[in-house]
């Protein structure tokens, strides 16, 4: 028997209204992504590539079709459930990092298992911090790191709770060549040692041509551009 995929959308559809226009940002898009494989969502600027991020993680809702996590709809679910959903199975990295700039390193990525009411939050956030490489860092305020060593305690944040997908928007879209290679690297390491689904919106084309799967979304349309993954 197949399992079933980790992603499962159909006919998702949204619109965003800009004074009397309509705009269509998605129109009828469906994906599915099987759980471990890494997928990339590249496009031109504005078109759609983040609110369909935010529609997959469940911080927007769409205007039509359905969206699957683990078999779960997203529209059967209330505020509560959905935020137990990203606490437990959905990890965030945004373009612009998010730390709360008021803490350490390690008390950014013990967060979310704290808010769990996890055991030993400081501990495992420590490890993590460690996977990325920031174990001497990890008193630091954001504003005593660079800006890769920003993404990477992001990225660490988003992975502490070892969840099944991890949504990335440009990750390295604010860093010079090498620390975006570095913190490519990182991601697809992770991927491999955690077994974590990853899908990611790029502009970086050497970045998502390192993926399994790179989709591309122009005019509210989701396209296959390639798809490597064996059977």
């Amino acid at each position: 028997m197949q399992k079933q995929p980790l992603i499962d959308a159909h006919g998702v559809s949204l619109t965003f209204q800009m004074g009397e226009r309509t705009v269509a940002v998605l129109r009828d898009v469906s994906l599915q992504v099987k759980q471990g494989t890494t997928v990339a969502i590249a496009g031109p600027s504005g078109s759609g590539k983040t609110s369909l991020l935010l529609l997959l993680s469940g911080l927007e809702q769409p205007e039509s079709g359905v969206i699957r996590i683990d078999g779960r709809s997203l529209a059967e679910l209330d505020r509560d459930q959905l935020a137990d959903l990203r606490r437990d199975r959905i990890g965030i990295v945004f373009q612009s990092f998010h730390l709360l700039p008021s803490l350490t390193a390690v008390e950014n990525v013990a967060l979310p298992l704290q808010m769990a009411q996890a055991i030993d939050a400081r501990g495992a956030a420590l490890d993590m911090l460690a996977r990325v490489g920031l174990a001497d860092r990890a008193h630091h305020r954001p504003s005593q790191l660079s800006g890769g060593e920003q993404q990477r305690v992001a990225i660490a944040r988003a992975l502490v709770h070892r969840p099944q997908l991890l949504l990335a928007d440009e990750p390295t879209g604010n860093l010079d060549d090498q620390t975006a290679q570095s913190v490519r690297e990182l991601l697809f390491r992770l991927n491999r040692e955690f077994g974590t689904t990853l899908v990611l919106v790029t502009h970086d084309m050497q970045f998502a041509e390192q993926c399994d799967r790179v989709l591309r979304l122009h005019d509210g349309q989701l396209q296959e551009v390639q798809h490597v993954v064996s059977a």
